[in-house]
């Protein structure tokens, strides 16, 4: 018993290390991505692409084709997800700076536990998962330290976008746990990418983005990193997420939204020679006892 235990928390522990790293680090990919791309060109490119390769894998492996109504389902949580959670982001960039739509975007972990208890039939949060909830916001909001943002002017559109982002993602979650899935976890990611990939390409089509895209004009660093987006972005990462919303609790698996910020700043670090000061370990501390918290309290 205690190897399967131990089994089970090492997979936990991979899973929760891949969407907070990967996930992390597609704030930078996606900035350079729509530099010459756009966004939502871009987005459906990724995740079409990405979810067509992992089906024929899927397929060749002798894995069935989910069935007409699994089919719908799963591309209703993917437009959800895709075309909501992530395009509607991808779109706001434009607008809002990067902090700003980081602290918007940390609301999603109430709308995934109130929804999970109001309509998936989920567990009340305790009140120590609403604690570790509350201190993962202060965090946020003290590593973005929205008090640059006073002498700036807030493009409201963008900045409700990103709150409306947070919502469809937690939909799309939510719907994800109450349909049955196919077999295979990796199988139902690839369809939900397919369908949120259509869903992008369809709303590029009207805003007229394949029209004015020159393929010429597409950067080096651009390229890289779509194919970063769309392989560990999305084929890893959103395989791992499927797998854990069926492991885990709807707020253990919500702190992603917390730790993906910090990770982004130490990323800009490393990579773009970014400074981290006392501010920011303080507010990656705050963010670092909260997910403590909410895992803590989910750990049954």
């Amino acid at each position: 018993m205690s190897d399967v235990k131990t089994v089970a928390r090492g997979q936990l522990l991979l899973a929760f290390f891949l969407i907070y790293f990967i996930w992390g680090s597609t704030y930078l990919a996606i900035r350079y991505a729509i530099e010459t791309m756009p966004p939502f060109l871009m987005a459906g490119a990724r995740f079409y692409s990405a979810g067509f390769l992992m089906y024929c894998f899927m397929r060749l492996r002798g894995n069935a084709n989910p069935d007409g109504k699994q089919w719908l389902h799963l591309s209703v949580i993917g437009t959800f997800m895709f075309l909501g959670g992530n395009g509607l982001v991808v779109w706001a960039e434009q607008y809002i700076n990067s902090g700003l739509a980081a602290l918007l975007v940390s609301t999603l972990p109430l709308w995934l536990i109130m929804l999970d208890w109001r309509w998936a039939n989920g567990a009340a949060p305790s009140r120590m998962a609403l604690l570790g909830i509350c201190m993962g916001i202060v965090g946020t909001v003290f590593l973005i330290d929205p008090t640059r943002l006073v002498g700036s002017t807030i493009h409201l559109p963008g900045a409700l976008m990103v709150v409306l982002a947070s919502l469809c993602w937690a939909i799309g979650s939510i719907y994800s746990k109450k349909i049955i899935q196919p077999a295979s976890i990796f199988m139902s990611a690839a369809v939900q990418m397919i369908g949120g990939g259509i869903s992008l390409l369809i709303v590029s089509v009207v805003l007229g983005e394949p029209f004015k895209f020159e393929l010429a004009g597409v950067s080096s660093v651009s390229i890289v990193s779509f194919f970063y987006l769309m392989v560990f972005g999305s084929m890893v990462a959103i395989s791992t997420y499927v797998w854990l919303l069926q492991n885990a609790s709807a707020a253990s698996v919500s702190t992603y939204a917390f730790v993906n910020p910090a990770i982004a700043i130490f990323l800009g670090w490393l990579i773009a020679d970014e400074a981290i000061t006392t501010h920011i370990l303080i507010g990656a501390g705050i963010i670092l006892a909260g997910v403590f918290l909410v895992i803590r309290a989910s750990s049954k």
